[in-house]
């Protein structure tokens, strides 16, 4: 049902992709509104979000920990998997967000003949890792739409991305890769019972949303081109706040404007969010030092204590008459 209802709702943002399409107005109000409303969406939830979970108190440290902690100098420490330094954290971290190295370590459970047994689940961290790198160069290279002249760097990444010159225009090994990692992501939560009854609504929307903007950008690329100096010219004048309406680029463009728009407003309010709570994630970002250091929790309000001696000073007569035994007499 979940799956069902997801897919009816990118097919109303297909419908009303093809209304911007063919509405003079509509499409002033899809090329010059509504990017900088989504923008605007987009950066308020987002810092919101990541606000809102730097507030949330932290206590005590709390680091989950795979490997031996700094104790005695005789016993090999573990610096990444139980840091106990700055140095340590920033490693793990950047581990964790280039190489997902958690994912990496996952495994999967079943049960047979009564009994549970471990298995590797590498497959996961394999297309995981393919979709988000991939996902992170397309960005990149998009970038040529918003500067010029267009920095060395984004068509040295672009010269990179396309190095086996595979069709005419070059088919980009990140636009495979891309394709191949949301394949199996969706298909994993579509085959598996387990999944299928923990995915939710926006579990499902997420992925055939972003499988939207990358299927419409494939198409427009290799199939169905549109005008790429309009769409530039288009794009320029977002960035210098002198938009301008494009002309004959393509159903597929108002397509992919509006699944790409969509995506933005829906970011904040989604699990994709993971994209900045990995940062703030205190099992993540804490040093192991609980032996090398004492850790009071700051958000202790101040507290009237009543200790035992007061405690008996105040009922002593009230003890000696039900014979209970007293530290003063």
């Amino acid at each position: 049902m979940n799956l069902l209802t997801s897919f009816i709702a990118v097919l109303i943002l297909t419908l009303a992709a093809l209304g911007f399409a063919y509405s003079t107005g509509l499409t002033y109000l899809l090329t010059v509104v509504i990017p900088y409303a989504a923008f605007a969406v987009f950066m308020v939830g987002f810092v919101f979000r990541v606000v809102q979970w730097a507030k949330a108190p932290v206590p005590f440290r709390i680091p989950s920990t795979c490997g031996q902690e700094k104790s005695l100098p005789w016993i090999r420490t573990n610096p990444l998997d139980n840091p106990s330094c700055l140095w340590g954290v920033i490693g793990r971290m950047a581990l964790e967000i280039l190489l997902f190295r958690s994912l990496f370590r996952n495994t999967r459970v079943e049960i047979l003949q009564k009994r549970p047994v471990y298995d590797s689940a590498k497959w996961l961290w394999f297309f995981g890792l393919l979709f988000h790198w991939s996902l992170l160069i397309i960005v990149l290279r998009h970038l040529r739409f918003f500067i010029e002249p267009i920095a060395g760097w984004i068509n040295s990444l672009s010269a990179l991305d396309g190095f086996f010159e595979i069709g005419i225009p070059t088919l980009y090994l990140s636009d495979a890769a891309i394709l191949a990692g949301l394949s199996f992501l969706l298909l994993r939560r579509l085959i598996s019972s387990r999944l299928r009854y923990i995915s939710l609504f926006t579990d499902y929307f997420s992925l055939l949303l972003i499988l939207g903007v990358v299927g419409t950008g494939l198409l427009m690329r290799h199939f169905f081109p549109a005008d790429l100096l309009q769409v530039k010219n288009m794009a320029l004048g977002w960035v210098t706040f002198s938009p301008v309406v494009p002309k004959e680029v393509g159903m597929l463009f108002y397509m992919h404007l509006c699944f790409v728009f969509t995506l933005m407003v829906f970011f904040p309010m989604s699990k994709l969010m993971h994209m900045g709570g990995v940062f703030l994630s205190p099992t993540r970002n804490l040093a192991n030092d609980n032996r090398m250091k004492r850790h009071i929790n700051p958000w202790n309000a101040p507290v009237k204590v009543h200790t035992y001696e007061e405690y008996e000073d105040e009922f002593r007569e009230k003890m000696k008459l039900a014979g209970l035994p007293l530290d003063k007499e």
